[in-house]
This record gives C-alpha cells, sequence and structure tokens, in this order.
C-alpha cells in the first residue's frame, strides 16, 4: 500500500464510505496522512468542584448526594443527579441515557468528565462520560484524542480508524529534508512525527511532531516562492506616467488631510509607478487607517495617464461598497473617469454591458470580484492590479489579473499587522510599505474585558446604542467538539438574543456554512439597518464597512488569538459616533487576562501583533491554530513564528548552495517545489 492508493483499498471502505472521506478531500492514502488533526481532546487531571469553569470541558471526581432523577418526555428521558466532593456540589444531566440511574446508584466514588455549563441554578455538567469506579480514569488520564475536521456523514471515529490503519501497514517514507538538517535543527524523524501528530502519547510528543512538520510545510512554501520569484525577473516598466495636477487638487479639496504614513507611503506608490521596473507592492495597514485612499489615488493617476486600473475585493459585498465610494468621490470631485462593476451575481446582460465598455476603454476604472479574472473580460490597457485583503487570495489568482494587461503594475492591500520580520518572508515576492497611524478624525474604539456575568449588562447597553439608531455585532467562536455544529451554536444563540431584545430589534445570524449570496444579502440588509443586531463567526472579519455600527461583543474572547481579535473589532469604529468592544471570557487564567488586557490597552494592531509574539510560549501551539492569516495546514505565521524564521534561514542556505536544488539530496524537495509552482498550489497558501 503506498499514498497514491485509493482510500477505499482499506479494510472497511466501500464505495459509499469513499465518498463521504471525498467531500472532505481524502482520495488516496496521502491525502488521508496529511489529514491532520485540528485539535485534540486532553484527558486532564481531575479538578475540585469549586474550581471548574463555564465553558470548558473539565474533569471532576466524587460521591452521588441524593437522589437519581429521570425525567423529560419519553423522547427526550433526562437523568439528573448531584455529585458531592469536599469543595461543593455540581448537578449533573444525560439526555436520552436513563439506563445510567442502574449503574450510578451502585457507584462509589466515580469521575465524570465533561463540558461545563451555565444555567439559572448555576453551573451544570451536561452529558458527560462516566468513569465508574473513579480509578478507571487513571487509563486515560494525560492522553491526547485527536478531533478531526469533518463533514457531514464522517464521523471522528471513522478517521481515527482509518488512519491507524494506515500508520500500520503503510510505510510515510522519510519525508523530504535532507537527514543532515534533520539532525542541525534537531527536527524530529518524518515517521515518527506522522504518528505523534495524529496519536501522540503526550504534549511533547505532540510538540516535536508538530514542529517537525510545520518546518517542512514553512520551507516548501518559502522555496516555492523565492523560486517562482527568480524564475519571474523584474520586469522593465512599459508604461508613461506623468504627473498629474488633477490629483493634487483633489487632495486639497478632501474634507481631512492625509496622514504622514499615508503621504509617505502615495509617494512609494507614485515612485514605483513611474520608475524603471514594473511595482510589485503589498501596502499593510490597520483596521481603518485608509489604505483604500491611497489605493483610489494609485488608480486615478493610472486613469488620468489614459490607462485601465482594476482593483479585486473578496467579496461581493465589499466590491460593491467600494464602487459606490471611489464613483461617489470621482462625481463629487469632478475627476472625468468612468467606473464600473463586475460581479458574479450580475445577469448575463449587465456582464455584457461592462465587458463591452472595458474592451473599448470607456470605462477606466474596474471594481469587482473573481469576476474580474474571467476569459470574457478583455482590458483595452490594463496597467494597474488592486487586490484588497491579500491573505483571501492566491498568487495564481493575482497572476490571472495581472495577465489580464501587459505587465500591469500590482498593489496588494493588506489589514492583517504581520510585524515587518515575518511579512518580509511570509510576502517574499512584494515590497513593503506599512500605513501605521490612524486618521486624525477617528475616536479611538473603548474597549472593556469581563467575565460572563456581565453578559446581561452587556445586552442593555446594546439596547441602548440600538434606541439611539445604531447597530451591533455579536461573535460567536467555533463549537470545539465538532466544526459542523458551528451553524447550530450561533443559529441557538441568535434565536436566544432575539428573545432578549424584543421584536422590535432585529437579530440574524451570519456564519461560514451559507451561500456566497446569502451572506451578501444578510450584509446588504445590515448595512441598510435592517438588521439592527448581526451575530456571527469569524466570516464577518472581511465585510462590508458599517460605519452606524458602534458596539461588538466577542463572546468566548479567549479562544481566538490576539491579531483576529483585532480584526474583528476593525467592524466598529468606522463612523463618527463612539465605538465599544466588549471582551467576554469565561476564562479564569492570569495568561488570558494578561493576554486580552494588551487590546483593552491598545488599538494599534502592530503593537498589538508584536506582543502576541512576545507572550506566546510553547504551550500556545497545542489546539487550534489562532490567526488564521495564511491557509497553511498546520502552521500559524505568529503561533510558529520561531520556526518560520528557521525555515527561511534554511530555504536561503539551500538556494545559494543550490539555486536549481539539482543536487541528489534535495530531489524530493525539487518534486514537491515543482509540484506546488506548476499546481498553482501557492494560491491555496497565500
Amino acid at each position: 500500500m503506498n499514498e497514491t492508493a485509493r482510500i477505499s483499498t482499506l479494510k472497511g471502505i466501500g464505495e459509499k464510505t469513499e465518498k463521504i472521506f471525498q467531500k472532505a478531500g481524502i482520495y488516496t492514502i496521502g491525502d488521508l496522512i496529511r489529514y491532520f488533526p485540528r485539535g485534540y481532546d486532553v484527558y486532564e487531571e481531575p479538578v475540585p468542584i469549586s474550581e471548574l469553569e463555564e465553558g470548558k470541558t473539565m474533569t471532576v471526581t466524587g460521591s452521588i448526594y441524593g437522589r437519581i432523577q429521570v425525567g423529560g418526555s419519553p423522547k427526550m428521558q433526562i437523568t439528573t443527579v448531584y455529585l458531592k466532593d469536599i469543595s461543593g456540589t455540581l448537578k449533573v444531566i444525560w439526555f436520552r441515557m436513563p439506563f445510567l440511574r442502574n449503574t450510578l446508584a451502585k457507584a462509589g466514588a466515580i469521575t465524570l468528565r465533561g463540558r461545563v455549563i451555565r444555567k439559572k441554578e448555576g453551573l451544570v455538567m451536561e452529558h458527560p462520560e462516566v468513569f465508574c469506579p473513579a480509578s478507571k480514569y487513571d487509563l486515560k488520564q494525560d492522553t491526547l484524542q485527536p478531533i478531526y475536521p469533518l463533514v457531514t456523514g464522517l464521523t471522528n471515529h471513522a478517521v481515527m480508524k482509518a488512519v491507524r490503519q494506515v500508520l500500520e501497514e503503510c510505510d510515510v517514507g522519510e519525508g523530504i529534508l535532507p537527514k543532515d538538517m534533520v539532525r542541525e535543527y534537531q527536527l524530529s524523524d518524518y515517521r515518527r512525527a506522522i504518528y505523534g501528530i495524529h496519536f501522540p502519547k503526550d504534549k511533547e510528543e505532540f510538540y516535536h511532531a508538530r514542529k517537525r512538520l510545520v518546518f517542512e510545510e514553512f520551507m516548501l512554501f518559502i522555496l516555492s516562492l523565492r523560486m517562482l520569484k527568480e524564475s519571474e525577473e523584474r520586469v522593465l516598466n512599459p508604461y508613461c506616467f506623468r504627473k498629474q495636477p488633477q490629483i493634487e487638487k483633489f487632495l486639497n479639496s478632501l474634507p481631512f488631510e492625509l496622514t504622514d504614513a499615508q503621504k509617505t507611503v502615495w509617494r512609494e506608490i507614485k515612485n514605483d509607478m513611474a520608475g524603471i521596473h514594473v511595482m510589485s507592492r503589498l501596502v499593510q495597514g490597520d483596521v481603518g487607517s485608509g489604505k483604500t485612499i491611497v489605493a483610489l489615488l494609485a488608480m486615478m493617476y493610472t486613469g488620468l495617464n489614459g490607462y485601465q486600473a482594476a482593483m479585486m475585493a473578496p467579496t461581493e459585498v465589499l466590491a460593491r461598497q467600494h464602487f459606490e465610494n471611489i464613483n461617489h468621490m470621482l462625481q463629487e470631485y469632478e475627476i472625468s473617469l468612468k467606473v464600473g462593476l463586475l460581479t458574479g451575481s450580475m445577469t448575463a446582460r449587465q456582464k455584457r454591458m461592462v465587458y463591452e465598455a472595458v474592451e473599448a476603454g470607456e470605462i477606466q476604472l474596474v471594481i469587482g470580484t473573481h469576476a474580474l479574472i474571467q476569459e470574457k473580460v478583455i482590458y483595452k490597457n490594463l496597467a494597474l492590479v488592486v487586490t484588497d485583503e491579500q491573505h483571501r487570495f492566491g498568487v495564481k489568482q493575482r497572476e490571472s489579473l495581472a495577465n489580464k494587461g501587459v505587465s500591469p503594475h500590482i498593489l496588494v492591500m493588506s489589514a492583517t499587522p504581520i510585524p515587518r520580520t515575518l511579512a518580509i518572508i511570509v510576502y517574499g515576492d512584494l515590497d513593503i510599505s506599512v500605513i501605521n497611524e490612524l486618521p486624525k478624525n477617528r475616536l479611538p474604539i473603548k474597549n472593556c474585558v469581563v467575565d460572563t456575568g456581565y453578559r446581561n449588562t452587556a445586552y442593555r447597553f446594546i439596547k441602548n446604542q440600538i434606541a439611539q439608531g445604531r447597530q451591533c455585532y455579536v461573535i460567536c467562536p467555533m463549537v470545539e467538539e465538532s466544526e459542523t455544529l458551528e451553524v447550530e451554536n450561533v443559529t441557538d444563540y441568535t434565536e436566544n438574543l432575539q428573545e432578549i431584545m424584543g421584536v422590535n430589534i432585529k437579530v440574524q445570524c451570519l456564519h461560514g456554512k451559507m451561500k456566497q449570496s446569502q451572506k451578501d444579502e444578510i450584509m446588504e440588509a445590515f448595512s441598510k439597518n435592517e438588521i439592527q443586531v448581526l451575530v456571527s463567526t469569524t466570516v464577518i472579519e472581511v465585510g462590508i464597512d458599517v460605519p452606524n455600527s458602534t458596539v461588538m461583543l466577542i463572546e468566548n474572547a479567549e479562544r481566538f488569538g490576539l491579531a483576529q481579535l483585532h480584526q474583528l473589532r476593525g467592524r466598529v469604529g468606522r463612523g463618527k459616533y463612539q465605538s465599544y468592544c466588549i471582551f467576554m471570557s469565561a476564562s479564569k487564567s492570569k495568561e488570558t487576562k494578561e493576554r486580552l488586557d494588551i487590546l483593552n490597552k491598545s488599538n494599534d494592531g502592530f503593537f498589538i501583533a508584536s506582543e502576541d509574539l512576545r507572550l506566546r510560549g510553547p504551550g500556545d501551539l497545542f489546539g487550534i491554530r489562532q490567526s488564521g492569516i495564511l491557509d497553511f495546514k498546520l502552521g500559524d505565521v505568529f503561533q510558529d513564528s520561531q520556526v518560520l524564521q528557521q525555515a527561511s534561514e534554511v530555504a536561503n542556505l539551500i538556494l545559494e548552495e543550490d539555486p536549481q536544488l539539482e543536487k541528489e539530496k534535495y530531489e524530493s524537495l525539487k518534486q514537491q517545489v515543482q509540484k506546488i509552482i506548476q499546481g498553482g498550489m501557492l494560491e491555496t497558501t497565500l
């Protein structure tokens, strides 16, 4: 059995089960080996009842206190007991398990492990695992059980069983790193790393396994990016850009002055576009720092010089908003350039009209989504390509748009404040500009970090803001147990919040399982204040600009990375009203409080990103990835910053020694790099 063998060659996987695995992207044995867990269930030491924390899966040991009750309806029987230890008493409930009455009635000391929630009567443990007698838990304590990303019909047990079978029967090889490199950087053996990432016997084995695989992932990415860049030498600038007095007049007419950082970046862009080589520049700017106005200046500069510019946004809603804002500004300041919008949801007739106007050069500035790179779009003289929210687009997508013109200038916008040392590695094919100050007219967001006891006060505050005509976001994290439960989680929360808010306030939910058209429809309604409270997962991170939104409540803030929390917070504070962000945490740990306090004290994304790196120790590598900035399978730019830097150093040394990877020891490495470049797989990463 080798890596290219179909998944159906495994025992117990027939045609029907194979199709379910394929829905998760698992077609071959190799796909299964690299279908890594998204987290682990850790069977930790039992704690006293008094130390239980809301929202966590925890373990307690005690004795049954009082009577065992079985109630509810015949279809939904609920078994209720009270567990007692020297520190307190805990209510425990199970669903559809009436037979437990007999087991528990005879029990002495028992151990229970389950999720702790808060109800009216206090903390309750729901549907826990039972270890009776308590000593049975000793066999499980300190073990780690993998939790895999699932699709409908695929169970965690099915994936575990299949992976075990493969690791027992299949030779997974030695990996792509030369042995001398593995020794020098004290990396785990590849076979041990693969086994250790799926079934680690303890946290230490997990850390070593993960480090090896993340190192490999980063190094492949960096090598591929560097070799791609080397194969595409800097192109001479085929365009002639002259100074445009209308732009200076436009800037002098604006009701605000550009910040010093905006002026510097605009000067860098202008020099690039009029320079010897074609521009490839990344503009990193914090949320609300005014990147869009800089992009508009570059597009105006292009249009007024007789060329076309295209801006690609990650969502239709954002594309439409950019189109409306830019169109309004050009009309208001009498700039004679025509703007066109091109999105997937437009009718065939609407698209055809835009295609014709773009091809004829009647539209100078084109704004849209991926529709901009479709074959039917022919530009007359495309000289500038702007992509908004860089990490949502792949290198290949960027290239596809660039290929619509003759070596157009490339301008990439990102609101993700990656520290410069990491940005140079991650965006290796681009020059970097930074907008590191906010416009003077922006009111700083007021922040507070609170525990769950503040929830009702937060709801009253939200009601008060809505009474003043404002709107609000509520962010819920993904449910830990299963990604497939994400929808129910947000839906349930929305229903409960609708009851609390009353009939006069419209509450709606938004989540990643929805179709793009449905998401766009909800965001459009929210932008028109037809929805007052939007309950969402992190899908809102890149969304519409709603200046009327003044409150963001983030539930279980401890489950997010600081960079992501800061990105989410950037959805408010975009208008003239004072805005607020409430970080609600169920955790009582000092580390969590210290981490969230950084957000409480600062609205500076670059400071937050550097503090995030400073605070993260090796323990933070355990469990779910935090930043979500680049779509690596295992690696995380923030959590694994040291590994990223090491991998970058190694990639540089390898290319200095062997620029084309022609030596025998790099043969496996070269094959993987070629596969990534030729297959456009950088697209899934950047």
